[in-house]
C-alpha cells in the first residue's frame, strides 16, 4: 500500500501528539517536534490518520497517546462498550464489470501486488471484506447483456440459453484470485434488469418485469447462484433489483414496491427454499427518501418470510431514515451497498461527506456493511455503458498506472480496522468530532473519528475512566485502535 507506514510530517505529528495534562486550561496546545529518530514512541492508542488536503493518506503516525487520569475542558468522546448494537459484515466496493476488466488487464505482477494491497489483511493492506457484483451488466460495464440474451422477438422459458460464461473474461477470474487472498469475504449480486424477454418493454432500458415472468425469472436467480458456486464462488446475498424506482439508467428496470413484494413472496422465496439455497434476499436497494418501499415488503407475512433486510443508497434522503426501518423490525438486517464519488471531485470535501454521512451515519444507523461505488475506472470515468455513468469515478484509476482516489482512503479507515464481527459500541456523537466506535473480535477497540470543525481542534476519547487527548486538523480523519 502506497506510503502506508510511512511516518506523517511532523507538523503532524506535532499536532496529533496528547494535548491535555492535568489542571489543563482547555487551549488548543502548540507542540514542539516529535522526535521520532528513536524508533517507535511508546502509545496506549495507534493512530491511523488521512488529511484533507492529502499531505498524509491513511498514514500511522508515530505518537504517545496514554491513557491518563487528567481534567480538561475538551470535548470529550465517551466509549461505552456495555451498549452493543449491531454486528458488521464488511466495508468495501462494487466490483463492477468495468473494475473486473481494468484489473484483468495489469500486468501479472502490477494486478497481483494491488489485489493484496486491497484484500489482504496484514499491516501493509486494507482488508477489504465486501464487494458488491452486478448481476449481467451494469451500467458500468462496456456493454449491456443479461445471462439469457435471445433473438429478438424470441423467449426462452426454459432457460436454455441461460449461462455466466461472459463473465469468465473478467470477473470470475479476479473473484477467484480474491477469494484466494480473501476466502470469507462477502459478496452481494445485484441486476440491473432482467433479460429483455422478460420484460414489459423488450429493452434493456425501463420497462418492468412481466408477471407472468416470475417464476422463470426466480429461476435465473437460482441458476445464477449455482453456477457462481460452481466456479467457486460463494453469492451471499441478492437484492432483486438494483434501484427499482430509477428507470432511466442503461441497463435499468422498474420494479414498484406491490410488484417486488409478490416476486418475493410468490416466486424467489420459494424457488431459493425449493432448491435448498440459503443466499440472504434483501429488498430495495434505492434510496433512503423512500423508507415506504423496504417497509411495505416487510409488512407483507408471505414476502417477510423469504427476508433478510433492506439495503440503502443515498443519492436522496436522509441517512437517519435507516434507524426508522431497523426500529420498525429490528429482527431485520440494514444494509448500505452504493454511492457514487463524482469525477474529479474534491477529496477534502467527498471524504467529509462519506466518512460523516456513510461510514459513520450509516454504522450508527444499523447498517450491517458500507459499499462506495464502482473500485475501478479509467482517466475518462470508464468502461460504461451508453447512457450509463459518465463521470462516476473509481476508487482507484488505472490507466496506464494505479491512482489511488477518495474511495480508497474512506473505505480504508474503516475495512482495516473494523474487521467483519465487530460489534458497533456506545459513543458519544459530536457536532465537530463525529465518530462511531466498535469492538472487534479480537477484543480490540475502534473509534472513527472525523473533525468536521473549521480549524484544528483538541478533544479527548474516554475510556474505563481515563482519557486520551488528540488532535486533528480540520477536516481530518482518524482510526484510533486500543
Amino acid at each position: 500500500m502506497k506510503n502506508l507506514h510511512k511516518v506523517a510530517l511532523v507538523c503532524l505529528l506535532a499536532a496529533i501528539t496528547t494535548a491535555g495534562c492535568t489542571g489543563d486550561t482547555g487551549t488548543t496546545p502548540v507542540n514542539p517536534p516529535v522526535d521520532t529518530s528513536t524508533g517507535p514512541l511508546k502509545t496506549d492508542v495507534e493512530a491511523w490518520v488521512t488529511t484533507a488536503d492529502k499531505s498524509v493518506l491513511l498514514a500511522k503516525q508515530n505518537v504517545s497517546l496514554l491513557f491518563r487520569d487528567t481534567v480538561n475542558t475538551y470535548p470529550t468522546i465517551n466509549v461505552d462498550d456495555s451498549q452493543t448494537f449491531q454486528s458488521i459484515d464488511g466495508f468495501g466496493y462494487c466490483l463492477t464489470g468495468g473494475s473486473a476488466s481494468l484489473i484483468h488487464a495489469l500486468d501479472p505482477a502490477t494486478q497481483d501486488a494491488l489485489l493484496q494491497e486491497l484484500f489482504a489483511t496484514d499491516s501493509n493492506h486494507i482488508g477489504v471484506s465486501y464487494l458488491r457484483v452486478s448481476i449481467g451488466a451494469s451500467d458500468m460495464s462496456s456493454s449491456t447483456f443479461t445471462y439469457d440474451d435471445v433473438a429478438a422477438g424470441t423467449e426462452d422459458p426454459t432457460l436454455a440459453q441461460f449461462s455466466i460464461d461472459k463473465e469468465n473474461t473478467d470477473l470470475i477470474p479476479i473473484l477467484k484470485k480474491i477469494l484466494a487472498i480473501a476466502p470469507d469475504i462477502k459478496i452481494l449480486g445485484s441486476p440491473w434488469t432482467a433479460p429483455v424477454w422478460m420484460k414489459t418493454n423488450s429493452s434493456f432500458s425501463g420497462g418492468s418485469l412481466k408477471p407472468a415472468n416470475y417464476a422463470v425469472y426466480a429461476q435465473y436467480f437460482v441458476k445464477y447462484i449455482q453456477a457462481m458456486k460452481a466456479a467457486g464462488i460463494t453469492i451471499d446475498a441478492i437484492t432483486p433489483q438494483n434501484e427499482p424506482l430509477n428507470g432511466n439508467n442503461n441497463p435499468s428496470m422498474t420494479m414498484q414496491p406491490d410488484e417486488q413484494t409478490n416476486f418475493i413472496k410468490n416466486a424467489l422465496g420459494p424457488a431459493f427454499r425449493d432448491a435448498g439455497l440459503t443466499t440472504k434476499i434483501i429488498v430495495y436497494d434505492h434510496n433512503a427518501d423512500r423508507t415506504d418501499y423496504p417497509l411495505s415488503i416487510l409488512a407483507d407475512a408471505g414476502a417477510n418470510a423469504f427476508v433478510d433486510g433492506s439495503a440503502f443508497h443515498l443519492y436522496a434522503g436522509d441517512i437517519s431514515a435507516l434507524s426508522n426501518v431497523h426500529n420498525a423490525y429490528p429482527d431485520k438486517s440494514v444494509y448500505f451497498t452504493e454511492q457514487w464519488v463524482g469525477g474529479p471531485g474534491n477529496f477534502g470535501g467527498d471524504l467529509k461527506w462519506h466518512i460523516t454521512n456513510l461510514i459513520i451515519g450509516a454504522t450508527r444507523n444499523w447498517s450491517r456493511n458500507v459499499l462506495e461505488w464502482n473500485l475501478a475506472s479509467d482517466a475518462n470515468y470508464g468502461p460504461h455503458t451508453s447512457g450509463g455513468c459518465s463521470n462516476c469515478m473509481g476508487a482507484l484509476t488505472i490507466s496506464g498506472s494505479v491512482t489511488r482516489n477518495v474511495s480508497y482512503y474512506i473505505i480504508g479507515h474503516a475495512a482495516k480496522f473494523i474487521r467483519p464481527g465487530a460489534v458497533r459500541i456506545g459513543s458519544d456523537n459530536n457536532s465537530t468530532f463525529n465518530n462511531v466506535a466498535f469492538k472487534r473480535p479480537d477484543g480490540k477497540h475502534v473509534l472513527l473519528v472525523i473533525n468536521t470543525g473549521s480549524s484544528q481542534q483538541a478533544f479527548n476519547i474516554k475510556y474505563n475512566g481515563k482519557i486520551v487527548t488528540p488532535v486533528l486538523p480540520s477536516g481530518a480523519v482518524a482510526s484510533f485502535i486500543w
